[in-house]
């Protein structure tokens, strides 16, 4: 079993991850970290006891950060006319779910299940990096046992979705995925080079409902106004960025990667643009140098992509 903290700001496709993170048969989700993105730490939080209580998630939830790690940072609004007013597809979530969360920061309960399952844990971190980041401030050591960290975020090949430079997970918090790609430890980049080659189709996720039962339903329910936002960009269907990071801890064979050091652009015109050095190219000295090699998805086979995702939600619910 595939020992897992998921990192999150659900946000409608991070509710499609972790349906999937909950019902694959090969992982063993260990617990639910929030931060604030797609929208505020108090309705990404709700939104995740919500989405623990509808679909019998046994993981705990901790509350993360509300903020970016340099506290100056402006704020920007959150992308209601992505996510609604809700976070959830404007379906009417509760104002308030009748479920704890972890007494710990999100950062601790990070730290404390890494050192409690030495090289088992796979961070997967689909929101911005605040979390991990403050998880490395405070325990440098930890990035020595944790197994992998997988991200969704960053545009490599590709313009981002934010500004022409950035994709929207790193340029929320560029500081904290500066730190987190240049860290010793094994991280994985999913962005939107494939995230954006990734579309679900109405039709598809509505077959998921029909063969999946209640909880796809609802799954479907709260996507249709992600799809509606969608319309304008892919036509008929909806980009899954955070189900590809997931799909990639099972099935890497299903991406084509490229590795070197990266480094995260901090302010001014190109603020968040991330920037791999790719492993055998020569420069001069630069801020890349002598810093771990990451991978970058570079290529993906979504159809296949989109097959393991249905068999784990549909497939794994008649099990």
């Amino acid at each position: 079993m595939l020992k897992v903290i998921y990192d999150t700001d659900p946000g409608v496709d991070d509710a499609m991850a972790l349906l999937f993170l909950h019902r694959h048969p090969d992982i063993d989700l260990i617990g639910v970290t929030t931060v604030f993105g797609n929208a505020s730490i108090e309705t990404t939080t709700r939104n995740a006891l919500f989405l623990k209580r509808e679909w019998g998630i046994a993981a705990p939830v901790a509350r993360g950060a509300n903020e970016t790690i340099n506290p100056s940072r402006p704020h920007a609004d959150w992308p209601t006319f992505i996510h609604g007013e809700d976070g959830l597809g404007n379906i009417g979530v509760p104002e308030t779910i009748d479920l704890p969360v972890d007494r710990r920061p999100a950062y601790r309960f990070i730290i404390d299940a890494v050192r409690a399952h030495p090289g088992e844990v796979t961070l997967i971190a689909v929101g911005r990096m605040t979390n991990l980041a403050l998880a490395l401030r405070e325990s440098p050591e930890i990035a020595g046992l944790v197994k992998e960290v997988i991200v969704m975020g960053g545009a490599f090949d590709v313009p981002g979705n934010v500004t022409p430079a950035a994709e929207a997970n790193i340029h929320g918090d560029p500081e904290a995925a500066d730190i987190v790609f240049t860290a010793p430890w094994k991280v994985t980049i999913v962005g939107l080079d494939v995230t954006t080659k990734t579309v679900m189709t109405g039709g598809f996720l509505a077959e998921m409902a029909v063969a999946g039962g209640k909880d796809v339903q609802l799954l479907s329910d709260l996507s249709q106004f992600y799809i509606d936002f969608y319309k304008q960009r892919v036509g008929d269907g909806m980009v899954i960025h955070d189900s590809c990071a997931c799909v990639y801890l099972v099935a890497p064979e299903l991406f084509e990667t490229r590795s070197g050091s990266v480094r995260v652009v901090s302010g001014g015109l190109a603020d968040g643009q991330t920037i791999q050095k790719p492993d055998g190219r020569h420069f001069g000295p630069s801020a890349w140098d002598n810093l771990p090699s990451q991978t970058v998805c570079t290529a993906i086979q979504p159809d296949k992509v989109l097959q393991v995702i249905r068999s784990a939600i549909v497939e794994a619910a008649r099990a």
